[in-house]
């Protein structure tokens, strides 16, 4: 059956929220603040998108309807605790009752974490995605968000958690509570237009990296992985298109409910992509789309014995040349090429000596319990050299 077109196509979907999508869905925003029971937002982003066009026609359209926004962006591309508090003394000090999040995922995840601190009185690290740390939340001071995402590969925009640095011991950690989720998610593939090709690419292989690695994780959880081929499906339709052509408005957005897709499948959980990636984003501040687009195929290489099968029915899902594992692999490093991804860790900046503290970061990442092959520090370091120098794939 022909697909829609994705250019001209509005809907409104209410799984796992609210999530207006479509182009000029921007223009909703009023509603969904109202909605959310928001009169006076503050606007969180990063201090480079503040200065383009989707921010001000966001602060236009909330100000045309007469909600009172306030703007805060002094935030980092890896976001610290230092960063939401700022975010949250903006808040406060400006009498805000919600968060608008917009941007890429760290604007995202800080929107988020300020909202959820706005009810806190112990540090944000007593949050922390361990045991049922949650618990010790105060609901009732959570304030609503509602998020725009600007790139399509975080899917931050449905995640009911966010990813701050800890500075001070180079760790990312993983802030979790269920009222994290945003009340509603505009998704409105004009304000991703703009996109550079090089951010395009590189947070859309986030987005392919999120769904791979639900699919490929040893917990069960049907409907994630059927979530999670669809994801990976749209993204070999969609990721060259709207970096060949970033004007085009039917990938563009495509790519962001890819985005959104990987968030939901990833319930089911991630791996060594992601464990590996977190700790060398906290160590060299690089872009976790481009560190897990080097990982990728490297990672992959690793779990083989695994998920061999199950990466050939992903093949032929996909319909690839070759509907086994190492067809799947080499469609992996032939997109690669296509977008410009480099091809080793060195290429990142990443120091053969610091191996050994990221593989032991890495084992103690969360989303290392659900790889496919149980990651030791060995075998973490296996990938990490391999990575480095390119060899292996």
């Amino acid at each position: 059956m022909e697909q829609p077109d994705p250019a001209g196509l509005k809907a409104t979907w209410s799984y796992p929220t609210t999530i207006l999508f479509g182009a000029g869905s921007l223009a909703k925003l009023p509603r969904a603040c109202a909605d959310a029971g928001i009169a006076r937002p503050l606007l969180v982003t990063d201090p480079g998108l503040a200065e383009l066009p989707p921010v001000g026609e966001a602060l236009s359209v909330l100000r045309g309807a007469g909600l009172e926004p306030g703007l805060f962006t002094d935030l980092r591309p890896n976001p610290t605790a230092a960063n939401v508090d700022a975010g949250l003394a903006a808040l406060r000090d400006g009498g805000h009752d919600g968060v608008v999040a917009m941007g890429g995922g760290s604007a995202l995840d800080c929107g988020k974490a300020i909202a959820f601190m706005a009810g806190q009185t112990r540090p944000i690290w007593d949050f922390e995605d361990v045991d049922d740390y949650w618990k010790r939340a105060r609901e009732e001071g959570i304030l609503p968000v509602v998020a725009i995402p600007t790139t399509a590969g975080t899917g931050s925009e449905v995640g009911r958690a966010a990813v701050i640095t800890d500075p001070e011991i180079h760790t990312k950690k993983i802030i979790f509570h269920p009222r994290m989720l945003p009340r509603t998610a505009i998704l409105d593939p004009r304000v991703t237009v703009g996109l550079p090709a090089h951010l395009t690419a590189a947070t859309g292989m986030d987005a392919l990296a999120h769904s791979l690695e639900a699919y490929c994780a040893p917990t069960f959880h049907p409907m994630s992985e059927g979530i999670a081929v669809e994801g990976m499906r749209l993204v070999k339709e969609a990721l060259p298109r709207a970096c060949a052509e970033g004007g085009d408005l039917a990938a563009r957005g495509m790519m962001l409910a890819a985005s959104m897709m990987g968030a939901v499948a990833f319930q089911k959980g991630l791996g060594a992509i992601h464990a590996l990636s977190h700790p060398i984003g906290a160590l060299y501040d690089t872009h976790h789309g481009l560190t897990n687009a080097v990982l990728m195929p490297y990672v992959l290489a690793f779990n083989c014995r695994a998920v061999e099968a199950k990466i050939a029915r992903l093949a032929g899902w996909l319909e690839l040349p070759r509907t086994d594992f190492g067809g799947f692999l080499d469609w992996v490093l032939g997109l690669r090429r296509e977008l410009g991804i480099p091809h080793r860790l060195k290429d990142l900046g990443v120091a053969p000596e610091r191996f050994s503290t990221i593989a032991e970061m890495a084992v103690r990442d969360p989303t290392a319990a659900t790889n496919p092959v149980p990651l030791t520090a060995e075998g973490a370091e296996t990938i990490l050299r391999q990575a480095y120098e390119g060899t292996g794939v």
